[in-house]
């Protein structure tokens, strides 16, 4: 209980580690290592809400600033390296910081634009505060925005300027939105409701390069060109996983871990956005807030002395401007949907079945659905295709099954 633990990451997952050890009886000393100086924000309004917000917004704060009196949070500081046979961490200032335990909370960067031009001002990724009030700056003066990726953070994004009223034109070098994450009647479904918004959304169009204008910029596509005033990307991230690479620790698309998440360092571990775990028979790197905060709880266990394996059922949201999507599960390419209610009405369900078990639930505007999933999913009891289409809806199943609501 009295061991050195330090975080390198004050994300979701690393400032929930810190609350959680201190809940399990974490008494020893306890230090957040943060890149940024503002006090640890919460991330995912940064792409709707404070976006959306015509005035200075402020970011929503994960903790309030005195919780940081039991933690000894160092702002403004990047962990340099790892002297792993002593147990030393060196910042970027040449300060030395010992460790028992150290956890690796680094989260995933933007990946950046491939192309031409994607260095020039007013082309914007959007994963930090600092992006985001940058963007909002810019969205006062702009007209017409293009976004390049049709994944969560870009269409969110798009929604967001679409409601203050400016044009926006979405780019997407895959075949439909949404590609990595959802079902295709899902996709389809959001690329219609998403121009019947006034989005002009565009897939199977790859940017080649971005121009500078007399009035701004100039985005050209493989099938045309655009102008705009703000260029925002969003086209996937990549793991913060160079300085355990660096210091030798295993890794590939992420820091590698086991179901303790433990790395090949068995002093060292990883969590969040960073680490690559095993789940359900294969290794998968997570990108949520659930993922992050619940595998913060689980090694706070490990971390006290009460061993546990990471096994939490994945579940996702988005909330693209009156649409909110929330899905329960991970689905793949080949998984069978039936629609569960009315896609017309705007509020339905989307049930996704692998060798005709249940595997995953996608949501819009029905939180009932999706908590009913959860349930569901996360009991690991079989669900066959038969037993949903057999009930009035997701609820009715779990409230007359055997398996405990």
């Amino acid at each position: 209980m009295e061991d050195r633990i330090v975080i390198i990451g004050a994300g979701h997952a690393g400032v929930q580690l810190a609350a959680s050890l201190r809940e399990a009886g974490h008494r020893g000393p306890l230090t957040l290592i943060s890149q940024e100086s503002a006090l640890p924000y919460q991330r995912p309004p940064l792409s709707k809400d404070f976006v959306a917000a015509y005035a200075d917004a402020e970011p929503l704060a994960l903790r309030p600033e005195d919780f940081y009196r039991g933690v000894d949070l160092v702002s403004g500081a990047r962990a340099e390296s790892i002297d792993r046979a002593a147990r030393v961490i060196r910042l970027d200032d040449g300060t030395l910081l010992g460790y028992d335990r150290l956890v690796f909370a680094t989260g995933a960067r933007n990946r950046p634009l491939p192309c031409e031009g994607g260095e020039l001002q007013g082309v914007l990724g959007l994963r930090t505060l600092q992006d985001a009030q940058s963007l909002q700056r810019r969205l006062n003066e702009a007209r017409r925005v293009v976004v390049i990726g049709a994944g969560f953070i870009g269409l969110e994004f798009a929604a967001a300027a679409r409601a203050r009223g400016l044009e926006v034109t979405v780019l997407e070098f895959a075949q439909r939105p949404l590609g990595r994450a959802a079902s295709e009647p899902l996709s389809s479904w959001f690329l219609q409701a998403h121009s019947d918004n006034g989005i002009d959304l565009r897939c199977g169009e790859g940017v080649r390069r971005i121009r500078q204008t007399g009035s701004g910029l100039e985005v050209d596509s493989a099938a045309g060109s655009y102008p705009a005033d703000l260029v925002v990307y969003g086209i996937g991230v990549q793991p913060n996983s160079d300085l355990a690479e660096d210091c030798g620790l295993a890794c590939e698309n992420g820091i590698l871990v086991d179901e303790a998440l433990q790395t090949s360092d068995p002093r060292i571990f990883a969590i969040g956005d960073c680490a690559s775990f095993p789940l359900a028979g294969k290794r998968v790197r997570l990108e949520s807030v659930q993922n992050a905060n619940d595998q913060a709880r689980t090694l706070a266990h490990t971390l006290t002395g009460v061993p546990q394996a990471y096994a939490e059922l994945p579940w996702f949201w988005s909330a693209q401007g009156e649409h909110r999507l929330q899905i329960a599960g991970l689905s793949t390419t080949g998984d069978e949907p039936v629609i569960l209610g009315a896609p017309q009405t705007g509020k339905f369900s989307i049930a996704l079945f692998r060798e005709g078990m249940l595997v995953a639930v996608e949501s819009v505007n029905k939180p009932a659905d999706h908590i009913a999933a959860r349930k569901l999913l996360g009991s690991g009891a079989p669900v066959t295709a038969a037993m949903v289409q057999a009930s009035a809806s997701l609820k009715d199943l779990l409230r007359n099954s055997p398996i405990p609501a």
